[in-house]
């Protein structure tokens, strides 16, 4: 009679699996023996929660024998007539383990999902500082990562007060990204303050006016060719370094005069023409560059090799070109950086009278305001003769001034 009431014995339980008949049998108390099709053995434990029929699985048999099967039975009935759920809380802990993921996993599922859409530019600098992460925290599961550990990165960094700012922002865009997925329900960067840890940030450092004695030295320097010619040509054009640095030769029309800028995100596309003395520059480096689709094309191999074969000098190569030269040869020139030649147009442009709004013109800046609305026309006209002063006396310094000719961009085209 106790079989028929379901109580079971190993040698019941053996004799079953040899015969390999699908069944399910009750050892009592709700606790049930199943065996699949496919002779799979395990436990199960049914029981009644909330008005409804639920079932637990304990486990295989015999990894899981009679005898702890009913041990555990025990214990989930005592949690059930206390109002427990173990089905459903072993179905919360299962998605919680699904979820329960690295933090070089996040950083994988983040590059792939959000990082591939912003622009080029925040790309590299998020990129950047993702790795820094995925090495120092890379290993731990996304649910450890405190405020403490966050902290930690950034200090241990030891960066700049910009460069830890968007450590500090590219560690909280990556776990905005976890919190959207539901992996953790608080931003572990919520309420860190970089001035707590490194102070307040520093004034930002001031644009410089190279004088007219600095630009005859800078001119004259005894740099290697191309450097030179870099230098020349971000005088000659006023074109951000970025611009230079990136640029390739399909864009730079050399029997037509004319280097087309690329639309970015600085602004639209823009046509720059090149005076004679320019276009002999740009001949120069395109005898340099060989083969390479790129004006400026890497200067080791193991920059080219990482990049498939082929791609532009690094990005910081024409800022440590002018720090070299100001640390070797120690001429009289103030530390200036690429932009600097920019704001050295500018004001040499104001100081040879030609209003801002022209000047600002010439460096292809939105205008505000009425300003901006102004008779676009008029001021290109405008334009043109204020930056052929300064083209003047970049290229005086090196030979001729009449070798200076006007620059002009595309009409109605503006960039920030």
């Amino acid at each position: 009679m106790a079989r028929d009431k379901g109580f079971l014995t190993d040698l019941q339980i053996r004799h079953w699996i040899k015969a390999g008949t699908p069944l399910a049998k009750a050892d009592g108390n709700g606790l049930t023996f199943t065996l699949s099709a496919a002779g799979l053995a395990g436990w199960i434990l049914r029981y009644r929660h909330g008005g409804r029929r639920r079932e637990l699985s304990i486990g295989r048999y015999p990894d899981i024998s009679l005898a702890d099967a009913r041990g555990i039975a025990t214990i989930k009935r005592a949690e059930i007539m206390q109002g427990g759920n173990p089905a459903a809380d072993k179905q919360k802990a299962k998605s919680i383990a699904a979820k329960d993921w690295t933090v070089r996993e996040l950083v994988k599922d983040y590059r792939a999902k959000k990082l591939v859409s912003l622009a080029e530019s925040t790309q590299v600098s998020y990129g950047r500082h993702l790795k820094r992460i995925e090495n120092r925290l890379g290993a731990l599961t996304v649910r450890e990562i405190e405020a403490s550990d966050v902290i930690a990165l950034i200090e241990a960094s030891s960066l700049t007060w910009g460069e830890s700012n968007m450590l500090l922002i590219t560690t909280k865009c990556l776990f905005t990204h976890a919190c959207g997925k539901r992996l953790v329900n608080t931003n572990p960067c919520h309420g860190i303050m970089l001035s707590a840890l490194l102070g307040e940030r520093p004034p930002k450092r001031q644009r410089l006016m190279l004088t007219r004695e600095e630009l005859h030295l800078l001119l004259n320097a005894g740099m290697r060719k191309r450097n030179s010619l870099i230098i020349r040509i971000l005088l000659a054009t006023a074109v951000r370094s970025a611009e230079l640095y990136k640029a390739k030769w399909e864009d730079v029309y050399l029997d037509e005069a004319r280097w087309r800028i690329p639309k970015s995100k600085t602004g639209p596309a823009m046509d720059i023409p090149l005076a004679p003395v320019v276009v002999g520059w740009f001949r120069e480096l395109r005898e340099m560059a060989g083969e390479s689709a790129y004006v400026l094309p890497a200067w080791t191999r193991g920059r080219a090799a990482r990049n498939g074969g082929d791609t532009h000098v690094s990005k910081d190569s024409i800022r440590e070109t002018i720090g070299y030269w100001l640390d070797t040869d120690k001429p009289a020139v103030r530390r200036f950086t690429p932009h600097d030649l920019r704001s050295t147009m500018k004001s040499h442009m104001r100081a040879l009278g030609v209003p801002r709004d022209i000047s600002e013109m010439c460096l292809n800046h939105k205008l505000s305001g009425v300003e901006g609305i102004y008779d676009q026309a008029y001021l290109l006209r405008r334009a043109q003769g204020g930056i052929g002063k300064v083209g003047s006396i970049s290229c005086g310094m090196r030979g001729s001034a009449s070798n200076a000719v006007p620059i002009t961009v595309v009409k109605g085209s503006s960039r920030a």
